[in-house]
């Protein structure tokens, strides 16, 4: 359990790093643009907002399936008689994490190809 608390903490520090330095490269990037870039193919900008979108999705998805998992497991070692409904909740929640993953790779395709 303690390990799992270290590892959803070096988690959580690695998604802020990573979204910060998102963030800060952000005016980096405007302040490179010129009058030619602008008028440019925003192809590029497209693949990084789906990237990011599928990205944080997926990881933080896994995360969570991670978490209700380990947590499924130390309630049916607790409970053995609660095995059936424990798992029943544990297979619709992992449903309903894996759909939302699902929709934002769906947001991700509308992005690249319909904006």
């Amino acid at each position: 359990m303690k390990n799992m608390k270290k590892m959803v903490k070096r988690m959580m520090v690695l998604v802020s790093a990573a979204t910060a330095w998102s963030v800060a490269a952000i005016p980096a990037h405007a302040a490179e643009e010129t009058a030619v870039m602008a008028a440019a193919d925003p192809t590029g900008d497209k693949a990084m907002a789906a990237a990011l979108v599928v990205g944080l999705a997926a990881a933080l998805g896994a995360l969570g399936m991670g978490i209700a998992i380990a947590k499924s497991v130390e309630g049916i070692s607790r409970q053995p008689e609660a095995e059936g409904k424990i798992r029943t909740s544990l297979m619709l929640g992992l449903v309903f994490v894996e759909t939302a993953i699902i929709y934002a790779l769906i947001v991700a395709i509308l992005i690249i190809f319909v904006l």
